[in-house]
């Protein structure tokens, strides 16, 4: 069994140390959060630092610690990745799935990614480094995932679809066969998306239309 501290002692952070509890290979060590008191307990784990105590904590646990980054917006997500590997370079990130996910043969898992209960990867699905498989949500045969992206509760993509780095794919959304959607784009809840998408915008509806265009970075929680 190995040690786990994650990162963001928040509503996100509870769902993703469930999943490492209900996985049961690995031990939920406590919470990196400047935001909370060092100390404070927080779902039933104790917050032990903040980031800058990140050295301190890997090395109290011989360098044999894994990292969770809980935190539900993928920019921000990959600029704290990029921050605390700065902090540790041989920084270990954990990959965690939930036992009531199903993921089929020939998949890929990223470091970092977490799949949620009732989630489902079917065959040679391939799902990036640090991604968010949320709650019910379902990437079909053949699809990917880029690095940093995320699936909301509810999502359903036909095989094949392509998700860009750092896209969103808000609360049941629904992606046909084939579909692409480019980096850095956000699909709204509920869209039906028919067509490829492109980069840096938002789209959403039924069918989905691309209605603006998206900055790097810009907030969609």
């Amino acid at each position: 069994m190995g040690n786990i501290v994650i990162v963001g002692a928040s509503g996100h952070g509870k769902v993703v140390a469930d999943v490492v509890a209900q996985a049961g290979t690995d031990r939920v060590v406590g919470w990196i959060d400047a935001q909370r008191p060092l100390g404070e307990s927080y779902f039933g784990y104790p917050v032990v630092g903040s980031e800058a105590d990140l050295p301190r904590v890997y090395e109290e646990h011989g360098g044999t610690l894994a990292v969770m980054v809980a935190v539900g917006d993928n920019w921000v997500r990959h600029q704290l990745v990029e921050r605390l590997v700065a902090l540790v370079p041989d920084l270990n990130f954990a990959t965690a799935v939930h036992p009531g996910a199903r993921i089929g043969q020939g998949v890929e898992l990223g470091a970092g990614t977490v799949v949620m209960a009732g989630a489902v990867v079917n065959p040679a699905g391939r799902v990036g480094q640090h991604c968010i498989v949320n709650t019910g949500s379902s990437l079909d045969h053949d699809g990917v995932m880029g690095d940093f992206s995320s699936l909301a509760p509810g999502v359903v993509t036909g095989g094949n679809v392509v998700v860009g780095e750092y896209s969103a794919i808000s609360l049941g959304a629904r992606l046909i066969h084939g579909v692409g959607v480019g980096p850095h784009s956000v699909i709204g809840a509920g869209a039906t998306v028919l067509g490829d998408v492109p980069s840096h915008c938002c789209a959403w509806g039924t069918p989905a239309r691309v209605m603006r265009s998206r900055k790097v970075g810009e907030k969609y929680l």
